[in-house]
């Protein structure tokens, strides 16, 4: 590996749309990218819903209680009005920074807030992927002239380049989400969720009651996959109203002994849970635009199942490094699980394939490839007097998304 470039220090804020109360995936993110840019030196804040007493990392500031909304399928909690606005407005002066990174900033919470206030150098990141999304047409009048204020876009995703194009215009280069690789390639097997031939073990994590999240579809498949193998256990982890109480009426009692509720987990146990699990299971039915947790279950060494949204199958080199199952289909996905439970050479090459694409998601690539999308935007503020900083950001950004494989 080729030295890494010398970087000019930073200071960058960085703006979290959802509530770290309950923390999902655009807060992790947002963490996991902070916590690595001040692992190269860089001075980083960051800029969160939060209530006062919630524990927070000292590099972020709570801007409030969040309350919950009804957004692209899930509850996402964000924090709005004109007292939320000052807290960002005296958050964006004190911070003084070279750049600031805007998460979601469409969304009807902090990002568009700052983006309404905030001069100078603008990244912003758009996660959502969605075919069609009345939440983004609603708020697209909102933001249109400020969206002309973002030096740079990035999308996590060709599924979230997607729908920024289709429902805003512009472009975006893609640079996906992260993961602390070695983390999961290093975790260790635990013997209350390791499995055996005889009594193999499938995983589930995620919100067990957003309906998009698919647990549904898992547990439809589990009658069929016990006629086959009695031992199997289903093991899901995650916060929600669903339980035991819920899937003993659904299935019956038999089949519901099967399944093992875990609760939420630490990023510990999780980490260790795909690491010794038979098969990681992913069935969602929509709504996503990456596919974080494949990532993770991918690099811990679990065999990974999922729907064939195109999301999942982008993250699974389409079904070479994932085997993929009908979305939505639960008899499709109980005959994949018997399938590949019972083909340990099939586990054994999708896993190792998966363990080599993984690298490419690794948080020291992608925070290569945003460090050179914000040394872009600072170039384009100190380009030289009578120089379009515009044109200057364009062919970095051209330059960049050569580099990556995209051709436009």
């Amino acid at each position: 590996m080729s030295p890494r470039r010398a970087e000019r220090t930073l200071r960058v804020g960085v703006v979290c749309p959802y509530s770290y109360d309950v923390p999902g995936g655009v807060q992790f993110h947002v963490r996991d990218l902070a916590e690595a840019l001040i692992a190269r030196g860089h001075t980083v804040s960051v800029l969160a819903p939060a209530d006062d007493d919630t524990p927070i990392p000292e590099y972020m500031t709570a801007a409030g209680r969040a309350i919950p909304v009804r957004y692209n399928g899930a509850v996402a909690r964000m924090t709005f009005g004109p007292v939320t606005a000052a807290r960002v407005r005296k958050w964006l002066a004190s911070g003084e920074f070279d750049v600031l990174h805007l998460h979601e900033p469409v969304t009807p919470s902090l990002g568009m807030l700052a983006l309404w206030i905030a001069d100078g150098p603008i990244v912003a990141t758009f996660h959502t992927a969605l075919i069609r999304s009345r939440p983004l047409q609603m708020a697209y009048p909102l933001v249109r002239q400020s969206l002309e204020k973002i030096s740079a876009r990035i999308a996590v995703s060709e599924d979230a380049r997607r729908t920024l194009v289709e429902h805003m215009g512009g472009d975006a280069v893609v640079i996906p989400n992260g993961v602390y690789v070695d983390q999961f390639t290093a975790a260790t097997s635990d013997p209350r969720w390791t499995g055996t031939p005889e009594r193999p073990t499938i995983a589930f994590l995620g919100r067990l009651d957003e309906e998009r999240k698919g647990l549904p579809v898992l547990l439809g498949a589990v009658p069929q996959v016990l006629a086959e193998i009695p031992g199997a256990r289903f093991l899901v982890a995650g916060r929600g109203e669903t339980g035991p109480d819920e899937v003993r009426e659904l299935l019956g009692d038999e089949a519901a002994a099967a399944v093992e509720f875990l609760g939420g987990i630490s990023d510990e146990d999780k980490a260790n849970l795909l690491a010794s699990v038979d098969v990681y299971c992913g069935p969602q039915t929509g709504g996503e635009s990456f596919g974080i947790v494949l990532v993770e279950a991918m690099s811990a060494g679990a065999t990974v199942v999922a729907s064939d949204l195109g999301a999942f199958s982008r993250v699974l080199d389409d079904g070479a490094a994932g085997v993929l199952f009908r979305t939505g289909d639960s008899a499709d996905l109980a005959a994949t699980l018997l399938r590949v439970l019972g083909d340990a050479d099939l586990r054994e090459s999708v896993s190792a394939h998966a363990l080599e694409v993984v690298r490419q998601y690794d948080w020291a690539t992608v925070t290569d490839q945003v460090l050179a999308v914000y040394e872009m935007v600072v170039a384009g503020r100190d380009s030289p007097v009578g120089e379009d900083p515009s044109s200057v950001r364009g062919a970095r950004l051209l330059e960049l998304r050569r580099g990556r494989g995209e051709s436009r």
